[in-house]
Protein backbone atom coordinates (compact mmCIF):
# COMPACT_ATOMS: atom_id res chain seq x y z
CA UNK A 1 0.00 0.00 0.00
CA UNK A 2 1.17 3.51 -0.90
CA UNK A 3 0.59 6.29 1.07
CA UNK A 4 -0.29 9.54 -0.80
CA UNK A 5 -0.50 12.92 1.85
CA UNK A 6 1.10 15.91 2.05
CA UNK A 7 2.49 15.34 5.20
CA UNK A 8 4.48 12.54 3.50
CA UNK A 9 5.96 14.69 0.57
CA UNK A 10 7.85 16.74 3.77
CA UNK A 11 10.97 17.77 2.86
CA UNK A 12 13.23 16.80 5.39
CA UNK A 13 11.73 13.10 4.73
CA UNK A 14 13.18 13.25 1.61
CA UNK A 15 16.58 14.54 2.88
CA UNK A 16 16.37 11.54 5.60
CA UNK A 17 15.63 8.62 2.71
CA UNK A 18 18.36 9.80 -0.02
CA UNK A 19 20.72 10.66 2.77
CA UNK A 20 20.12 6.91 3.88
CA UNK A 21 20.11 5.87 0.13
CA UNK A 22 23.30 7.33 -0.10
CA UNK A 23 24.67 5.21 2.72
CA UNK A 24 22.84 2.13 1.22
CA UNK A 25 20.86 2.05 3.95
CA UNK A 26 16.99 0.83 4.19
CA UNK A 27 15.22 3.38 6.17
CA UNK A 28 11.54 4.32 7.63
CA UNK A 29 9.76 6.43 9.64
CA UNK A 30 7.81 4.03 12.00
CA UNK A 31 5.46 4.24 15.06
CA UNK A 32 3.27 7.50 16.18
CA UNK A 33 4.36 9.85 13.64
CA UNK A 34 2.52 7.29 11.03
CA UNK A 35 -0.42 6.86 13.22
CA UNK A 36 -0.72 10.66 13.83
CA UNK A 37 -0.30 11.08 10.21
CA UNK A 38 -3.47 8.50 9.24
CA UNK A 39 -5.42 10.29 11.63
CA UNK A 40 -4.64 13.57 10.53
CA UNK A 41 -3.18 14.77 13.93
CA UNK A 42 -0.46 17.12 13.81
CA UNK A 43 3.05 15.46 15.28
CA UNK A 44 6.55 16.60 14.96
CA UNK A 45 8.34 13.97 16.78
CA UNK A 46 9.38 11.67 13.65
CA UNK A 47 10.68 8.61 14.49
CA UNK A 48 13.41 6.91 12.11
CA UNK A 49 14.32 3.14 11.90
CA UNK A 50 17.58 2.03 9.87
CA UNK A 51 18.53 -1.76 9.10
CA UNK A 52 21.75 -0.48 10.87
CA UNK A 53 23.99 2.58 11.59
CA UNK A 54 21.29 4.33 12.58
CA UNK A 55 23.41 6.64 14.58
CA UNK A 56 26.00 7.42 11.18
CA UNK A 57 22.71 8.07 9.18
CA UNK A 58 21.75 10.71 12.13
CA UNK A 59 25.42 12.30 12.37
CA UNK A 60 25.30 12.22 8.40
CA UNK A 61 21.37 13.65 8.12
CA UNK A 62 22.47 16.14 10.90
CA UNK A 63 25.74 17.37 8.75
CA UNK A 64 23.23 17.99 5.52
CA UNK A 65 20.98 20.31 7.80
CA UNK A 66 23.58 22.59 8.17
CA UNK A 67 24.04 24.77 11.33
CA UNK A 68 20.52 25.03 12.32
CA UNK A 69 20.42 21.20 13.10
CA UNK A 70 21.30 20.10 16.75
CA UNK A 71 22.94 16.43 16.94
CA UNK A 72 22.47 14.26 20.43
CA UNK A 73 24.24 10.94 20.15
CA UNK A 74 23.17 8.29 23.17
CA UNK A 75 25.71 5.80 22.11
CA UNK A 76 24.55 3.50 24.97
CA UNK A 77 21.19 3.23 24.01
CA UNK A 78 22.21 3.01 20.27
CA UNK A 79 19.92 6.10 19.33
CA UNK A 80 20.35 9.38 18.34
CA UNK A 81 18.44 12.53 18.11
CA UNK A 82 18.83 15.78 15.68
CA UNK A 83 16.49 18.36 16.37
CA UNK A 84 16.21 21.14 13.14
CA UNK A 85 13.77 24.12 14.43
CA UNK A 86 10.43 22.65 15.93
CA UNK A 87 10.89 18.99 14.54
CA UNK A 88 12.83 16.25 16.23
CA UNK A 89 13.89 13.01 14.40
CA UNK A 90 15.16 10.35 16.42
CA UNK A 91 17.13 7.29 14.97
CA UNK A 92 17.54 3.84 15.60
CA UNK A 93 18.74 0.72 14.28
CA UNK A 94 16.06 -1.87 13.64
CA UNK A 95 16.46 -4.35 17.05
CA UNK A 96 15.01 -6.92 18.55
CA UNK A 97 14.48 -7.19 21.97
CA UNK A 98 14.36 -10.20 25.25
CA UNK A 99 12.92 -9.88 28.96
CA UNK A 100 13.96 -11.36 31.94
CA UNK A 101 10.98 -11.74 34.35
CA UNK A 102 12.17 -9.07 36.60
CA UNK A 103 13.14 -6.51 34.61
CA UNK A 104 11.74 -4.04 31.98
CA UNK A 105 15.08 -3.22 31.02
CA UNK A 106 14.99 -5.51 27.67
CA UNK A 107 18.05 -7.08 26.20
CA UNK A 108 18.67 -5.80 22.97
CA UNK A 109 20.16 -7.29 19.90
CA UNK A 110 20.44 -5.76 15.95
CA UNK A 111 17.48 -7.18 14.26
CA UNK A 112 14.97 -6.70 10.87
CA UNK A 113 12.72 -4.54 10.31
CA UNK A 114 10.00 -7.07 11.02
CA UNK A 115 11.49 -7.77 14.81
CA UNK A 116 11.47 -4.21 15.05
CA UNK A 117 7.83 -3.90 14.50
CA UNK A 118 7.61 -7.36 16.72
CA UNK A 119 8.54 -5.58 19.35
CA UNK A 120 6.29 -2.46 19.31
CA UNK A 121 3.38 -1.63 21.63
CA UNK A 122 0.63 -1.77 19.90
CA UNK A 123 -0.61 -2.50 16.03
CA UNK A 124 -1.69 1.08 15.11
CA UNK A 125 2.15 2.15 16.30
CA UNK A 126 3.51 -1.18 14.51
CA UNK A 127 2.87 0.80 10.71
CA UNK A 128 6.41 2.08 8.88
CA UNK A 129 6.78 4.00 5.66
CA UNK A 130 9.61 3.37 3.60
CA UNK A 131 11.55 6.27 2.77
CA UNK A 132 13.93 4.95 0.03
CA UNK A 133 13.60 6.74 -3.05
CA UNK A 134 12.67 3.42 -4.90
CA UNK A 135 9.76 2.67 -2.08
CA UNK A 136 9.11 6.08 -1.03
CA UNK A 137 5.75 6.25 0.63
CA UNK A 138 4.96 2.63 1.02
CA UNK A 139 3.54 1.50 3.85
CA UNK A 140 4.35 -1.75 5.89
CA UNK A 141 1.86 -2.82 8.02
CA UNK A 142 1.96 -6.43 9.50
CA UNK A 143 -0.21 -6.40 12.09
CA UNK A 144 -3.30 -4.41 10.13
CA UNK A 145 -2.83 -1.17 12.56
CA UNK A 146 -5.05 0.50 9.57
CA UNK A 147 -7.95 -1.50 10.01
CA UNK A 148 -7.40 -1.12 13.75
CA UNK A 149 -7.25 2.82 13.18
CA UNK A 150 -10.30 2.04 10.91
CA UNK A 151 -12.18 0.57 14.24
CA UNK A 152 -10.61 2.89 16.68
CA UNK A 153 -9.27 -0.21 18.78
CA UNK A 154 -6.01 -0.92 20.83
CA UNK A 155 -4.70 -4.05 20.31
CA UNK A 156 -0.77 -5.34 20.84
CA UNK A 157 0.56 -7.07 17.59
CA UNK A 158 1.90 -9.97 19.84
CA UNK A 159 0.46 -12.09 22.69
CA UNK A 160 -0.69 -9.51 24.66
CA UNK A 161 0.25 -11.42 28.16
CA UNK A 162 3.50 -11.84 27.07
CA UNK A 163 3.61 -7.69 26.06
CA UNK A 164 2.32 -6.60 29.22
CA UNK A 165 4.91 -9.12 31.38
CA UNK A 166 7.62 -8.03 29.44
CA UNK A 167 7.09 -4.54 29.65
CA UNK A 168 4.12 -3.26 32.22
CA UNK A 169 4.67 0.25 31.26
CA UNK A 170 2.45 -0.58 28.02
CA UNK A 171 -0.23 -1.23 30.39
CA UNK A 172 -0.76 2.18 31.07
CA UNK A 173 0.07 3.71 27.67
CA UNK A 174 -2.69 1.50 26.59
CA UNK A 175 -5.33 3.36 28.77
CA UNK A 176 -2.89 6.49 27.88
CA UNK A 177 -3.52 6.07 24.14
CA UNK A 178 -7.56 5.15 24.66
CA UNK A 179 -8.03 8.26 26.46
CA UNK A 180 -6.29 10.62 23.74
CA UNK A 181 -7.54 9.22 20.98
CA UNK A 182 -10.34 8.06 22.10
CA UNK A 183 -10.26 4.14 21.48
CA UNK A 184 -11.56 0.92 23.29
CA UNK A 185 -9.22 -1.51 24.36
CA UNK A 186 -10.00 -5.12 22.37
CA UNK A 187 -11.07 -7.57 24.24
CA UNK A 188 -7.89 -9.41 24.63
CA UNK A 189 -5.87 -6.74 25.04
CA UNK A 190 -8.50 -5.70 28.30
CA UNK A 191 -8.08 -8.98 29.81
CA UNK A 192 -4.28 -9.72 29.33
CA UNK A 193 -4.20 -5.58 31.07
CA UNK A 194 -6.08 -7.12 33.79
CA UNK A 195 -4.16 -10.31 34.45
CA UNK A 196 -0.91 -8.63 34.36
CA UNK A 197 -1.69 -5.53 36.37
CA UNK A 198 0.23 -6.95 39.29
CA UNK A 199 2.70 -6.29 36.94
CA UNK A 200 2.75 -2.39 37.49
CA UNK A 201 4.93 -2.61 40.44
CA UNK A 202 8.08 -2.92 39.10
CA UNK A 203 7.50 0.54 37.31
CA UNK A 204 8.84 3.62 38.96
CA UNK A 205 6.19 6.12 39.90
CA UNK A 206 8.02 8.60 38.11
CA UNK A 207 7.48 6.79 34.72
CA UNK A 208 3.59 6.18 35.93
CA UNK A 209 2.96 10.12 36.74
CA UNK A 210 4.32 10.70 33.22
CA UNK A 211 1.27 8.73 31.65
CA UNK A 212 -0.72 10.33 33.90
CA UNK A 213 -0.03 13.55 33.36
CA UNK A 214 -0.90 12.40 29.44
CA UNK A 215 -3.91 10.98 30.14
CA UNK A 216 -5.13 14.20 32.40
CA UNK A 217 -4.20 16.04 29.22
CA UNK A 218 -7.22 14.58 27.13
CA UNK A 219 -10.05 15.75 25.87
CA UNK A 220 -11.79 13.42 28.19
CA UNK A 221 -9.45 12.45 30.85
CA UNK A 222 -12.36 10.05 32.29
CA UNK A 223 -12.06 7.52 29.83
CA UNK A 224 -8.41 7.04 30.98
CA UNK A 225 -9.12 6.91 34.82
CA UNK A 226 -12.32 4.63 34.29
CA UNK A 227 -10.52 2.37 32.32
CA UNK A 228 -7.69 2.09 35.35
CA UNK A 229 -10.40 1.25 37.38
CA UNK A 230 -11.76 -1.15 35.35
CA UNK A 231 -8.90 -3.16 34.41
CA UNK A 232 -7.56 -3.16 38.49
CA UNK A 233 -4.82 -1.02 37.98
CA UNK A 234 -6.56 1.90 39.67
CA UNK A 235 -6.03 -0.09 43.29
CA UNK A 236 -2.42 -0.59 42.99
CA UNK A 237 -1.28 2.70 41.43
CA UNK A 238 -3.29 5.57 43.22
CA UNK A 239 -5.20 3.72 45.87
CA UNK A 240 -6.68 6.75 47.53
CA UNK A 241 -8.78 7.74 43.71
CA UNK A 242 -9.89 4.06 44.11
CA UNK A 243 -11.28 4.69 47.64
CA UNK A 244 -13.59 7.34 46.38
CA UNK A 245 -15.79 4.51 44.53
CA UNK A 246 -19.04 3.12 45.71
CA UNK A 247 -22.03 3.72 47.89
CA UNK A 248 -23.19 2.92 50.45
CA UNK A 249 -26.95 3.02 51.89
CA UNK A 250 -27.90 2.92 55.15
CA UNK A 251 -31.59 3.73 56.82
CA UNK A 252 -32.86 4.32 53.27
CA UNK A 253 -30.30 7.06 52.95
CA UNK A 254 -27.29 7.18 50.28
CA UNK A 255 -24.55 9.57 48.38
CA UNK A 256 -23.24 10.16 45.20
CA UNK A 257 -20.19 8.26 44.03
CA UNK A 258 -17.73 10.41 45.02
CA UNK A 259 -15.26 8.54 42.05
CA UNK A 260 -17.67 9.15 39.74
CA UNK A 261 -18.41 12.39 40.35
CA UNK A 262 -15.18 13.47 40.44
CA UNK A 263 -14.44 12.25 36.95
CA UNK A 264 -17.54 14.43 35.92
CA UNK A 265 -15.91 17.28 37.44
CA UNK A 266 -12.62 16.67 36.22
CA UNK A 267 -14.13 16.22 32.65
CA UNK A 268 -16.16 19.68 33.09
CA UNK A 269 -12.79 21.38 33.92
CA UNK A 270 -11.08 20.25 30.80
CA UNK A 271 -13.91 21.30 28.59
CA UNK A 272 -12.85 24.85 30.20
CA UNK A 273 -9.54 24.96 30.80
CA UNK A 274 -5.86 23.10 29.68
CA UNK A 275 -4.25 23.53 33.31
CA UNK A 276 -3.19 20.58 33.96
CA UNK A 277 -2.52 21.32 37.14
CA UNK A 278 -6.77 22.64 37.74
CA UNK A 279 -7.03 19.25 36.22
CA UNK A 280 -4.97 17.51 39.18
CA UNK A 281 -6.50 19.96 41.53
CA UNK A 282 -10.63 18.49 39.86
CA UNK A 283 -9.63 14.99 40.24
CA UNK A 284 -8.21 15.50 44.35
CA UNK A 285 -11.16 18.10 45.46
CA UNK A 286 -12.81 15.39 47.20
CA UNK A 287 -10.08 13.49 48.10
CA UNK A 288 -10.87 13.79 51.78
CA UNK A 289 -14.44 12.52 51.79
CA UNK A 290 -13.48 8.99 52.19
CA UNK A 291 -12.16 9.97 55.21
CA UNK A 292 -14.52 12.53 56.78
CA UNK A 293 -17.83 10.12 56.07
CA UNK A 294 -19.96 10.10 59.02
CA UNK A 295 -23.12 8.94 59.49
CA UNK A 296 -25.80 11.54 60.92
CA UNK A 297 -29.26 10.48 62.18
CA UNK A 298 -30.78 13.78 61.32
CA UNK A 299 -28.73 14.90 58.08
CA UNK A 300 -27.84 11.71 57.02
CA UNK A 301 -24.16 11.12 55.52
CA UNK A 302 -22.07 13.87 55.77
CA UNK A 303 -18.64 14.83 54.38
CA UNK A 304 -17.62 17.32 57.37
CA UNK A 305 -14.34 19.01 57.13
CA UNK A 306 -13.56 17.01 53.80
CA UNK A 307 -11.75 20.19 51.83
CA UNK A 308 -9.26 20.75 54.87
CA UNK A 309 -8.84 17.04 55.27
CA UNK A 310 -8.11 16.41 52.02
CA UNK A 311 -5.72 19.94 51.60
CA UNK A 312 -3.80 17.81 54.31
CA UNK A 313 -3.67 14.37 52.44
CA UNK A 314 -2.00 16.42 49.06
CA UNK A 315 1.79 16.27 50.31
CA UNK A 316 1.42 12.85 51.29
CA UNK A 317 0.15 11.91 47.99
CA UNK A 318 2.85 14.13 45.96
CA UNK A 319 5.34 12.84 47.97
CA UNK A 320 4.45 9.24 47.14
CA UNK A 321 3.84 9.73 43.45
CA UNK A 322 7.07 11.81 43.03
CA UNK A 323 4.72 14.36 41.82
CA UNK A 324 6.74 18.11 42.27
CA UNK A 325 6.65 19.05 45.89
CA UNK A 326 6.77 22.79 44.54
CA UNK A 327 4.35 25.57 43.99
CA UNK A 328 2.31 23.27 42.07
CA UNK A 329 1.61 21.35 44.84
CA UNK A 330 1.08 24.58 46.82
CA UNK A 331 -1.54 25.34 44.10
CA UNK A 332 -3.50 22.09 44.41
CA UNK A 333 -3.75 22.20 48.62
CA UNK A 334 -5.03 25.74 47.91
CA UNK A 335 -7.76 24.88 45.50
CA UNK A 336 -8.53 21.76 47.55
CA UNK A 337 -8.92 23.83 50.46
CA UNK A 338 -10.65 26.69 49.68
CA UNK A 339 -12.79 25.09 47.33
CA UNK A 340 -16.05 24.58 49.58
CA UNK A 341 -15.95 28.90 49.87
CA UNK A 342 -17.74 29.61 47.04
CA UNK A 343 -20.77 27.50 47.65
CA UNK A 344 -20.88 28.11 50.99
CA UNK A 345 -21.14 32.03 50.01
CA UNK A 346 -24.07 31.54 47.92
CA UNK A 347 -25.61 29.50 50.53
CA UNK A 348 -25.23 32.22 53.06
CA UNK A 349 -25.33 35.97 52.83
CA UNK A 350 -23.32 36.68 50.47
CA UNK A 351 -21.34 39.67 52.83
CA UNK A 352 -18.56 41.81 51.47
CA UNK A 353 -16.34 40.00 54.16
CA UNK A 354 -16.64 37.15 53.22
CA UNK A 355 -15.49 37.92 49.84
CA UNK A 356 -12.83 40.29 50.60
CA UNK A 357 -11.10 37.07 52.63
CA UNK A 358 -11.86 34.86 49.73
CA UNK A 359 -9.97 36.70 47.33
CA UNK A 360 -7.30 37.35 49.73
CA UNK A 361 -6.75 33.93 50.13
CA UNK A 362 -6.95 32.66 47.05
CA UNK A 363 -4.99 35.63 45.22
CA UNK A 364 -4.46 35.58 41.63
CA UNK A 365 -5.89 31.88 41.52
CA UNK A 366 -9.44 33.13 42.26
CA UNK A 367 -10.69 32.58 39.09
CA UNK A 368 -9.12 28.89 38.48
CA UNK A 369 -11.02 28.51 41.54
CA UNK A 370 -14.20 29.73 40.84
CA UNK A 371 -14.10 27.57 37.29
CA UNK A 372 -13.18 24.51 39.81
CA UNK A 373 -16.62 25.63 42.07
CA UNK A 374 -18.66 25.74 38.64
CA UNK A 375 -17.27 22.34 37.22
CA UNK A 376 -18.14 20.80 40.96
CA UNK A 377 -21.86 21.61 40.05
CA UNK A 378 -23.04 17.82 38.91
CA UNK A 379 -26.48 17.87 39.94
CA UNK A 380 -29.44 15.97 38.00
CA UNK A 381 -31.46 18.85 39.01
CA UNK A 382 -32.04 21.48 36.63
CA UNK A 383 -33.42 23.79 38.45
CA UNK A 384 -30.72 23.36 41.22
CA UNK A 385 -27.44 24.04 38.77
CA UNK A 386 -29.34 26.96 37.07
CA UNK A 387 -29.70 28.73 40.93
CA UNK A 388 -26.39 27.63 41.66
CA UNK A 389 -24.39 29.00 38.29
CA UNK A 390 -26.44 32.30 38.67
CA UNK A 391 -25.67 32.54 42.90
CA UNK A 392 -21.77 32.16 41.69
CA UNK A 393 -22.21 35.31 39.21
CA UNK A 394 -23.38 37.11 41.85
CA UNK A 395 -20.52 36.31 44.13
CA UNK A 396 -17.93 36.95 40.50
CA UNK A 397 -19.73 40.52 40.69
CA UNK A 398 -18.93 41.27 44.10
CA UNK A 399 -15.08 40.49 43.27
CA UNK A 400 -15.19 42.65 40.47
CA UNK A 401 -16.66 45.57 42.64
CA UNK A 402 -14.46 44.94 45.87
CA UNK A 403 -11.51 44.43 43.57
CA UNK A 404 -11.17 47.68 41.81
CA UNK A 405 -12.27 49.30 44.98
CA UNK A 406 -10.49 47.53 47.67
CA UNK A 407 -7.33 46.18 45.90
CA UNK A 408 -7.55 43.03 48.07
CA UNK A 409 -6.04 40.10 46.15
CA UNK A 410 -2.68 39.94 47.48
CA UNK A 411 -2.72 42.52 49.39
CA UNK A 412 -0.17 42.94 51.92
CA UNK A 413 -1.12 45.46 55.26
CA UNK A 414 0.00 48.91 54.29
CA UNK A 415 1.64 49.36 57.80
CA UNK A 416 4.76 47.02 57.55
CA UNK A 417 5.95 44.86 60.58
CA UNK A 418 9.44 46.87 61.31
CA UNK A 419 7.52 49.95 60.88
CA UNK A 420 5.17 48.90 63.77
CA UNK A 421 7.79 48.40 66.00
CA UNK A 422 9.73 51.59 64.85
CA UNK A 423 6.93 53.15 66.05
CA UNK A 424 6.08 51.82 69.00
CA UNK A 425 9.18 51.07 70.42
CA UNK A 426 8.84 47.52 69.93
CA UNK A 427 11.36 44.55 70.07
CA UNK A 428 10.86 41.38 67.51
CA UNK A 429 8.23 39.92 69.37
CA UNK A 430 4.21 38.33 68.91
CA UNK A 431 2.82 41.37 69.60
CA UNK A 432 3.83 43.00 66.25
CA UNK A 433 2.19 39.93 64.34
CA UNK A 434 -0.90 40.62 66.19
CA UNK A 435 -0.81 43.85 65.32
CA UNK A 436 -0.30 43.23 61.44
CA UNK A 437 -3.32 40.35 61.77
CA UNK A 438 -5.60 43.31 63.66
CA UNK A 439 -5.01 45.68 60.24
CA UNK A 440 -5.21 42.89 58.07
CA UNK A 441 -8.58 41.83 59.67
CA UNK A 442 -9.91 45.18 59.87
CA UNK A 443 -9.37 46.03 55.86
CA UNK A 444 -10.71 42.77 55.12
CA UNK A 445 -13.90 43.70 57.02
CA UNK A 446 -14.37 46.79 55.38
CA UNK A 447 -13.26 48.42 58.86
CA UNK A 448 -10.66 50.45 57.39
CA UNK A 449 -9.96 50.73 53.77
CA UNK A 450 -6.82 49.43 52.06
CA UNK A 451 -4.99 52.53 52.65
CA UNK A 452 -1.79 53.61 54.43
CA UNK A 453 -3.52 56.79 56.82
CA UNK A 454 -6.18 54.75 57.45
CA UNK A 455 -4.21 51.84 58.97
CA UNK A 456 -1.21 53.75 61.22
CA UNK A 457 -4.66 55.46 62.68
CA UNK A 458 -6.01 52.07 63.16
CA UNK A 459 -2.31 51.31 64.32
CA UNK A 460 -2.18 53.60 67.16
CA UNK A 461 -5.91 53.26 68.32
CA UNK A 462 -5.15 49.44 68.43
CA UNK A 463 -2.23 49.70 70.34
CA UNK A 464 -3.79 52.27 72.99
CA UNK A 465 -6.21 49.85 73.98
CA UNK A 466 -3.41 47.56 74.08
CA UNK A 467 -2.02 49.88 76.75
CA UNK A 468 0.85 49.86 74.11
CA UNK A 469 0.99 54.11 74.13
CA UNK A 470 0.37 56.41 76.86
CA UNK A 471 -3.54 57.14 76.79
CA UNK A 472 -2.72 61.16 75.59
CA UNK A 473 0.00 59.84 72.92
CA UNK A 474 0.20 62.11 70.07
CA UNK A 475 1.65 59.65 67.92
Amino acid sequence: MLIQDQKIENPILHLVGDTADGMGLECYVIGGWVRDLILHRPSNDIDIVTIGRGIELAEAVAKHLGKHAHLSVFRTYGTAQVKWHDIELEFVGARRESYRHDSRNPIVEDGTLEEDQNRRDFTINAMAICLNKARYGELLDPFDGMYDLEECTIRTPLDPDITFSDDPLRMMRAVRFAAQLGFTLDDETFDAIARNKDRINIITRERIVDELNKIMGSIRPSIGWKLLDSTGLLPLIFPEIADLKGIVIKEGKGHKDIFLHTLQVLDNVAVKSDNLWLRWAALLHDIGKPKSKAWDEQAGWTFRNHNYIGAKMIPRIFKKMKMPQNEKMDYIVKMVDLHMRPINLIEDTVTDSAVRRLLFEAGDDIDDLMLLCDADITSRNAEKVERFHKNYELVRQKMVELEERDRIRNFQPPVRGDEIMEILHLEPCSIVGELKQKIKDAILDGIIPNEYEAAKAYLLQQAQEMNLLPHNSKL
